[in-house]
């Protein structure tokens, strides 16, 4: 059906596909065959998925190809394009590890939330992407099965946790993926691999189905490569759910129209705060470069700029760094070698007691990244020290919520540089967890306020690697980011004579369409 070669095909944007299956320029199987395509290409090089559901997504497509256009009709504007899956969220009768050899070989009996909506609006699901062990880091290095390299320079890390996600969508192996977001993990590896990642407003998509980090931060968002693409996402899978104590009950917001607004590039009396706090020291000179240019687009677009203080800021690091490992030391007890994964019996001459089983499992299912924060945890919780560490860090937590609160009085959104950095070397910070855990100082807030933020590419450094250029908006009014977002993309774009992507080296894409 479709006249178009694979390399052309895998790099529309979602919209694009969507609006080609709609006048059937190209079916949903021509899509997905296409992207499987660049992903057995790509993979030796790029990492991106833990697992490859060809069949099903094959057998997706062609349910939905089937279709007659009355019922086409009906779906989202999505319908029909592939999107890959980050392996922390379940997945029926698809491999669900979260990247850990304590989940290896689990497939679940039933679906997360998202994923039932995915499959409502006939969206086939490429695979499941990879990521640190339990979402639980920055650079995708501790993922038990493999390491996710950066498609733009594959000797560097994607981000974290997240990386699977990102890469396979900067690499062209998926139009579209979902990520989770607990510090940064979808908008910091956007920022590193020069792709779209929203954490909606917490609440505002079901985390039914999502394997628990932190409960209280850990909120399912949409990666892609346009923020229209990803306003679409989020409208398909946002929306109350019953079986989600945390979700709100109102309707996913008027995303997509805000997206189509600020693609006209016209922000005349939008007021943009510019964060403080976010800026100095720690940042590199090519992120701060990038996101000044950002912000004067926005100014000549005809934004108000100003300056807000979030005085609480700089604390956001150490209450996230208690309150998380927490929630995962709580978390994770459910792990433990007696109800499902990995089970491990203790070795002859050893009491084979039931508390010996759970530490041999333990110990051989999880990754040191995971048990450095299960043990941290644990003594943030333990008696004695409850109220000096936990009971002081959710203090703090609403001393940042009152911060945002006060500062959304004063502007419309909030601006900051998505992660300090651009994409580091492996191994150059594994051996200093604290080096690491610092690199979330810009994106940990809004997960801790609940409010919704957005990385968009800002352009590429002086390394020639992308910067990250983030928008957070007040709680339940995600469509407030994604009118600027839309607004600077475009004209980010004018200015490079193209989407940022048009800089990718991709040797993967050679000789597919010989």
């Amino acid at each position: 059906m479709s006249t178009e070669s694979t390399t052309e095909l895998v790099k529309l944007s979602a919209a694009e596909m969507a609006a080609k299956i709609k006048v059937k320029e190209v079916s949903s199987r021509e899509l997905v065959e296409a992207h499987l395509a660049v992903i057995e290409a790509a993979e030796p090089s790029v990492k991106a998925f833990l697992k490859v559901s060809a069949d099903q997504a094959l057998e997706q497509a062609d349910t939905f190809d089937a279709k007659s256009d009355e019922d086409k009709a009906q779906l989202p504007e999505l319908a029909g394009v592939p999107i890959a899956i980050k392996d922390m969220i379940v997945t029926k009768g698809i491999e669900t590890t979260a990247a850990s050899k304590i989940l290896e070989g689990w497939v679940p009996p039933y679906d997360a939330t998202v994923i039932e909506k995915l499959k409502a609006a006939g969206m086939p699901l490429l695979g499941k992407t990879n990521l640190d062990e339990f979402a639980q880091g920055s650079s995708t290095e501790h993922s038990a099965y493999q390491t996710t390299h950066n498609p733009w320079d594959t000797d560097r890390v994607p981000g974290g946790s997240g990386g699977g996600s990102a890469a396979a969508v900067a690499a062209f192996e998926a139009p579209l993926a979902l990520g989770t977001d607990t510090g940064g993990s979808i908008r910091q590896p956007g920022s590193l691999t020069g792709t779209v990642g929203v954490k909606p407003t917490y609440g505002g998509v079901s985390r039914f189905g999502a394997i628990a980090m932190a409960s209280s931060l850990d909120q399912i968002g949409p990666c892609s490569r346009t923020v229209l693409d990803a306003a679409l996402l989020q409208e398909v899978i946002g929306g109350h759910d019953k079986r989600d104590s945390t979700s709100i009950p109102e309707g996913p917001r008027p995303m997509v129209a805000a997206a189509r607004e600020g693609m006209k590039r016209d922000l005349k009396g939008l007021k943009v705060g510019l964060i403080k706090e976010l800026g100095g020291d720690g940042f590199q000179p090519g992120v701060v470069a990038r996101f000044n240019e950002g912000v004067k687009k926005l100014e000549e677009m005809g934004a108000e700029v100003t300056e807000v203080s979030l005085p609480h800021l700089p604390y956001s690091l150490g209450a996230y760094y208690i309150i998380m490992p927490s929630e995962v030391s709580s978390n994770l007890a459910r792990y433990d070698g007696m109800r499902y994964g990995l089970r491990v019996m203790p070795p002859a001459g050893v009491p084979q007691t039931a508390a010996n089983m759970m530490a041999y499992t333990r110990e051989a299912g999880f990754g040191d990244e995971v048990k450095r924060r299960i043990i941290l945890g644990t003594y943030a919780l333990s008696a004695g020290y409850y109220d000096a560490w936990y009971g002081s860090a959710q203090k703090v937590r609403t001393l940042i919520i009152d911060d945002f609160k006060k500062a959304f009085e004063k502007v419309d959104v909030l601006v900051g540089p998505t992660s300090p950095v651009t994409a580091f070397k492996f191994g150059e910070k594994t051996e200093d967890p604290m080096a690491m855990y610092a690199i979330d100082i810009t994106t940990i807030p809004a997960n801790l306020a609940g409010v919704p933020a957005m990385s968009i590419p800002a352009g590429l450094s002086d390394d020639g690697l992308p910067v990250g250029f983030q928008f957070l908006a007040p709680q339940q009014r995600d469509e407030v980011m994604y009118k600027p977002a839309a607004a600077l993309e475009a004209a980010l774009e004018e200015s490079w004579n193209g989407p940022i992507w048009q800089s990718l080296k991709t040797p993967w894409l050679d000789g597919l369409d010989k």
